[in-house]
């Protein structure tokens, strides 16, 4: 009997073990007006003072002081919380890696160098373990892209709380994204190719680039003229480039890739955004003077040269912002993106204007992302995507997610590491 019994607590342990794995069921439609009240809203976008937020049907209805609720609207009191956008987290690849080190768990990349064919929201898994620890902290939409070498294919951007993948998209086709030849040479010991091979592979590497660019071009031009007699889908992918439709994100850091890329961007007149940018603040005046965006990648950055400052990385936003380039924080990876709200609070120590940093995870990211029509500012007739953090949500003691809002629909904010924390948590006072 007494193994019956072990037996069984050894099921039930498993069979709970298995509940506690299953992620947050996403949230249903928004049915009834939802009035959010008594807060400090921010809003980015110049405004006064409001405390009042009315969600109707997924959208802001209205927003100002003391407003009256409509017939069998949900009231949320939030007197001392703050209200914020749903904040947006561009680069990354979330949901198509689940275990970095289980190749069968990762869906990021293909093994050709021309991929502008490539659609990454189709192997976006929207059932990932790793989104709501994501979505917990403050992030409604995340910018994905697919990762190899030279022409890499095109960025989506999805919301974080859907059945699939179908249902998370919010917008194709956001960018298509080219890794630039690397342009420095490595001298590390474990290098086996001397300079020489080095910089033969980067000359080859970007002679093949121009060349993609050149046939896609003809590829267009010919398009536009009626005489394509077959269909090449990955010049035709590139159709919507040459026709303006279609930004560059360009994956770079060294000032000469930058300088590469914009040169390029001009020869083919489209929209450049240069993605990384460790060495931007060396080029700054000459980013804001080409209308180029940054989508920076390091602002837990250490130094990369022998006589750079300790805090060279972490005042790369300040000097960008003083410059006038608009640009976006990111960390580039999946799980660690959970982090980039705190990194956007870390660089205003640095030179970064506290609005600036805000506006680099919600409005800017959002104009950066072609959405800035539904996304990133508190304002109406936008998407009712909010979050409500208990203080400051920059600041690792007053970072507090009480609710988050996706288009209306209030998300469970449950995620795997709270359930361990549960669960290990019972442990202990079961052992004491």
């Amino acid at each position: 009997m007494k193994k019956l019994t072990t037996i069984f607590a050894a099921a039930l342990t498993l069979a709970t073990s298995s509940v506690l794995a299953v992620n947050p069921v996403p949230a249903p439609k928004q049915s009834v007006p939802v009035l959010l009240k008594n807060a400090t809203v921010h809003a980015v976008v110049t405004e006064p003072a409001i405390q009042d937020v009315l969600l109707v049907d997924g959208k802001i209805a209205a927003m100002g002081t003391n407003l009256t609720a409509p017939a069998g609207a949900q009231i949320e009191d939030l007197t001392g919380k703050h209200v914020y956008p749903g904040l947006i987290a561009l680069i990354n690849q979330l949901g198509l890696i689940e275990v970095e080190a289980v190749r069968a768990t990762r869906d990021d990349r293909e093994t050709s160098a021309t991929n502008p064919d490539l659609q990454v929201q189709v192997a976006f898994n929207a059932d990932s373990a790793v989104i709501p620890t994501i979505r917990s902290n403050g992030f409604s939409h995340s910018l994905i892209y697919p990762d190899g070498s030279l022409i890499t294919g095109r960025s989506a951007l999805m919301q974080l709380d859907g059945w699939n993948w179908q249902d998370a998209l919010v917008q194709a086709n956001v960018g298509l994204h080219v890794n630039w030849p690397r342009m420095g040479l490595q001298t590390g010991w474990w290098v086996r190719d001397s300079a020489e091979k080095q910089q033969e592979r980067q000359r080859e590497q970007l002679e093949q680039l121009q060349s993609y660019f050149s046939q896609a071009q003809a590829y267009y031009l010919a398009e536009q003229a009626g005489l394509n007699r077959g269909r090449d889908s990955r010049w035709h992918a590139m159709l919507a480039l040459f026709e303006g439709k279609l930004p560059l994100f360009v994956h770079a850091d060294d000032p000469r890739q930058m300088r590469q890329a914009i040169s390029l961007a001009k020869q083919y007149k489209v929209r450049l955004v240069i993605v990384g940018g460790r060495d931007s603040w060396r080029m700054a005046d000459e980013l804001a003077a080409n209308n180029v965006d940054v989508i920076y990648t390091a602002p837990y950055g250490l130094p990369t040269r022998t006589d750079e400052a300790y805090d060279q990385a972490f005042s790369v936003p300040g000097v960008l912002q003083k410059a006038g380039v608009r640009f976006a924080l990111s960390l580039d990876g999946f799980w660690d993106t959970r982090n980039l709200v705190f990194a956007a609070g870390h660089v205003t120590r640095y030179g970064l204007e506290p609005a600036q940093a805000l506006r680099s995870l919600t409005l800017d990211a959002a104009q950066i992302a072609g959405v800035a029509d539904r996304l990133g500012s508190i304002e109406v007739g936008k998407s009712a995507s909010l979050v409500v953090s208990e203080g400051d949500i920059f600041d690792y003691r007053g970072h507090n997610i009480m609710q988050l809002w996706i288009d209306g629909r209030n998300v469970d904010l449950n995620n795997k590491h709270k359930q361990l924390h549960q669960r290990y948590q019972q442990r202990y006072q079961a052992a004491n």
